[in-house]
Order: structure tokens, then sequence, then C-alpha cells
């Protein structure tokens, strides 16, 4: 090093700011990811992968921009590009060991020119690739580097003394196919000999490997699909047999049952069954430039966003509020214009939507169930996540309690904290009402003699504030004040 006197700068990459928290959300999302650009694609293959930022996605699972063929990648960006929330639950259903879904690339020739060939096979496994200069195999690291560009090809450099006079390389290897996922892959199953689970399946897992409860359930690019959509409402009851979280499912918008414009959506939401109280169903898709999410996965991360502005209490709706888009379309591309009028009317028909008022928003607060329930605890979604989030929360802090001498002192222990915490819930207008009672009418002596106690909870979450309305009329008294003279 120079020898310095005097004053001096340098200079530090901008640090990007820390995506703000929130578990009650907690999105868990499932699809495809580039696990070739992966540290270790075998670690990302049907297995939830925890994540709090944008450079830990990229090194457990890849990311690409290309999401029709790598659908988890709409939910890093929406996450951490456009809303800078975390932590996200990815579950890739990619596997370089089903052979649906890779390709086998056979051996080919490909021309050198200054020490660099380029390998045209896209989503190549690095680890399956066999390189030959004049017949001699070449050692990764030792006589070349391999990189992926962003065409999904790779960058062949030679480095080695032995390798720099080849003016060919003969390579072969193994591709990722996304093409070769289907539906299935996402909805998974249990393997009967072997106990693995996939897809959709280790929803079950995620509290046990992870502690945490999912908040909400997304496969963006594929919940469109009426057998995923099925697969993805029916797991958010009863998970690990006590919890329960939301889903957003996506309304197709091409194909034939598809809504192409907003007066086939009603028809469209129902050719998927999405009537499930327990989450919302949304048309049509959003922009960002020219990138192109499903809209689930940019409403479930502003959800998230939301939830973490509030304490992390998920007690306001996302309606409203900016949905940092630039435009909202079909899958092919087409775009759609909405206003307040035709989206409300969608929102009479239980689906979630977006329109441009000064920015393009959220609009909708009706889960997927209404009209055909006016309950308003299964109407409202943000009544609906208040509701399980509560029951969540519930369970969480009193499971150590469970199997402790069922006297007076562990009854009243659990009713005075839990009202403790709900006046806290009242004081901060999270809810109108938090009370929390133990009725003799409730525990009959039988299930006293049974182990069973039960505790009731009294709550009224807000309601969301649909309508404000402004009643007018002339004043004819100002005027003949005005005018009437002395």
């Amino acid at each position: 090093m120079a020898y310095r006197h005097g004053v001096y700068n340098q200079e530090q990459d901008t640090s990007l700011t820390a995506p703000i928290q929130s578990t009650a959300g907690l999105q868990v999302v499932f699809g495809t990811a580039p696990i070739h650009l992966a540290d270790d694609p075998a670690a990302a293959v049907n297995k939830p992968v925890l994540v709090y930022s944008m450079p830990e996605a990229q090194k457990a699972l890849g990311y690409s921009d290309d999401f029709k063929n790598f659908t988890l990648c709409q939910s890093m960006s929406a996450c951490f590009q456009v809303f800078n929330v975390a932590p996200v639950v990815f579950v890739n259903v990619l596997d370089p060991k089903n052979p649906a879904h890779v390709t086998d690339n056979p051996a080919d020739e490909y021309p050198v020119s200054d020490l660099q060939a380029v390998y045209t096979p896209k989503y190549a496994l690095l680890d399956t690739m066999a390189v030959k200069a004049g017949g001699t195999e070449l050692t990764y690291l030792t006589d070349y580097l391999a990189v992926h560009q962003a065409d999904g090809t790779v960058l062949i450099t030679l480095i080695s003394d032995a390798a720099k006079s080849a003016t060919s390389l003969t390579i072969s290897g193994k591709s990722l196919n996304p093409s070769g996922v289907t539906y299935t892959d996402i909805v998974g199953g249990l393997d009967a000999e072997t106990g693995e689970e996939t897809g959709l399946e280790l929803v079950r897992q995620i509290y046990p490997r992870l502690g945490l409860v999912p908040g909400i359930l997304l496969a963006p690019g594929w919940s469109h699909n009426p057998v995923v959509a099925a697969a993805i409402q029916a797991k958010t009851e009863s998970i690990n047999g006590n919890f329960e979280c939301g889903h957003i499912l996506d309304i197709p918008t091409s194909g034939a049952s598809g809504a192409k414009v907003y007066t086939a959506a009603k028809a469209a939401k129902e050719s998927i069954g999405a009537t499930n109280k327990h989450g919302i169903a949304v048309w049509p898709m959003g922009m960002v430039g020219e990138k192109k999410y499903y809209l689930s996965a940019l409403a479930a991360a502003l959800t998230a966003y939301t939830d973490a502005n509030n304490g992390d209490v998920p007690y306001e709706s996302p309606s409203n509020k900016m949905l940092r888009i630039t435009g909202t379309c079909l899958e092919d591309g087409t775009e759609v214009v909405l206003d307040e009028e035709q989206a409300n009317l969608l929102n009479g028909q239980g689906i979630v939507t977006a329109f441009n008022d000064t920015g393009f928003k959220l609009w909708g607060n009706n889960t997927a169930a209404y009209p055909n329930t006016t309950d308003p605890k299964d109407r409202w979604w943000a009544v609906r996540r208040f509701f399980d989030w509560d029951g969540n929360s519930f369970i969480l802090s009193y499971k150590k309690k469970t199997d402790k001498p069922g006297n007076p002192r562990l009854i009243q222990s659990i009713v005075d904290s839990q009202n403790i915490i709900g006046n806290g819930y009242v004081a901060k207008e999270y809810c109108a009402g938090y009370k929390m009672a133990f009725l003799a009418s409730e525990n009959p002596a039988t299930d006293l003699l049974n182990g069973i106690m039960r505790v009731h909870t009294y709550m009224a979450p807000y309601i969301p504030a649909e309508v404000i309305e402004n009643t007018r009329e002339y004043d004819t008294t100002a005027l003949e004040t005005a005018l009437g003279g002395e």
C-alpha cells in the first residue's frame, strides 16, 4: 500500500433498508424457484424455507425476473422490492430428482472465443455438467469457471493453462424444466413408504420446524387452478390440529373459465370454488413496469406490511392502501382499467380488486364467502383475520398450562390474564370490546371429570368503514338571512 499523508475519502455501497417484520400475516408461499441459482439447490426442494431479506432468499432459492417459470419470485419481489416486509416462508416444489422437472442435455460442441464459451441450454444445474476439451474432462474451479447469465445460459471461462488452448468444448448435463411442474406438484401429498411430504402438505411442518404459525397461504401463478384453490382453502383450518390462518386466491384471467372483463369475474370466481371465509379472492393481475404479478402476491405483501405498521396486530384492512404498482392487467398483459363503480360491483360479489385513485390501491374487504354469508366474523376479512390471530395467540400463550391441576386458580389465571390482554386491545382501539369468562353452563361436571375446561371470549373487532355518507340539503334560512335585508 502506498504511503499516505493527507486527507482522503472512501465510499461504501448503499445499505439496503432492513425490512419491517410481521408474523401475524406470515406468508407461506408455494410455487417454483430458480434453484439452479441457489447456493444449495437440493436443500430448497419441498422444505419450508424462512427468509428475512432478498439476499437471503437469493442464496437459499435463487431469484429471477422470469415470474412465469419461477412463480415464487413474484412474492420475493413483492415482499422485498415493493413493500420491504419480512419474514416470508417459501416452499419450492421444482425438484431436480423428479424426471419431469429436468431436461437431459446430450453432449454438444460449443465454440470458444477469448477463452469463453456459452452453454446455451437454460437453467443448467452446474453440478451435473460434464465439460471436455479435446476429449479431456475439465474440472470446475480448476480448469474453468461457470456463471449463470441473465438469459438463463451459462458463461464458461477457461482458467487453466491446459484448458486455454481449447477452441471448442463438449458439454452435457441437466437443466431445470419448470414447465414440467403441474398443479399436482403444488397440491403435493404424502409418500406412504417414506413418509415424505410435498407441496401444500408441508403447511403442517411450519410450526414444528420454525416455531411460527402460518398467517396467509398463497400460490401466485397456481391458485387460479380449481384443484389448487380447493387444497389451499382446506389447509387454512385445523393446522397442526388447532391453528387457523388466512389465504389469498387468484381468480383466473385467461382460459375458458378466466375473466377477461370485470363482468365475468363472478363466474370465474365460482369456477375455482372460492367460497372460504378465511380468505379473499382477487382479480385481475398487477404490474410494476413490465413485470406482471398475480395480485395475490401483492395483496399478501401489502397485508403483512399493514400488520407490521400496526404493532403486528391484524385489526386493520389492507383495502384502500397503496399497492405500489403501475397498472392492472390480464395474464397476457392486456391492460385493465377499472373505476370505483366497477370495483364496487366486484366487491359486492366477494372479490377484492385494485384500481387507480391517485395511485393504485387494493379495494375490497369481503372474504370469498360473501355474499353467501353476512356474519360479520366471516364476511369481513379484517375481522376474520383478527379472530384467527387471537385464537392462535390464545393457544400459544396457554399451551404451557395444559395438564396443570384444573383448579380455580388455573381458571382464574387464564381468565384474568386474557382480560388484561383484551383491555389493552380495547385501549389501543384494536377492537370495541374484549372479555373472557368461565361459564358454569358451558362446563358440566361430566366434562370437568374428563379433563375438559372451557372459557368463553366475547370480542368485537371494528368493522371497516366501507361507506361514509354525507347527507346534504339546501339551507333556505341561510339564504333568507343573507338576502333578507333589514
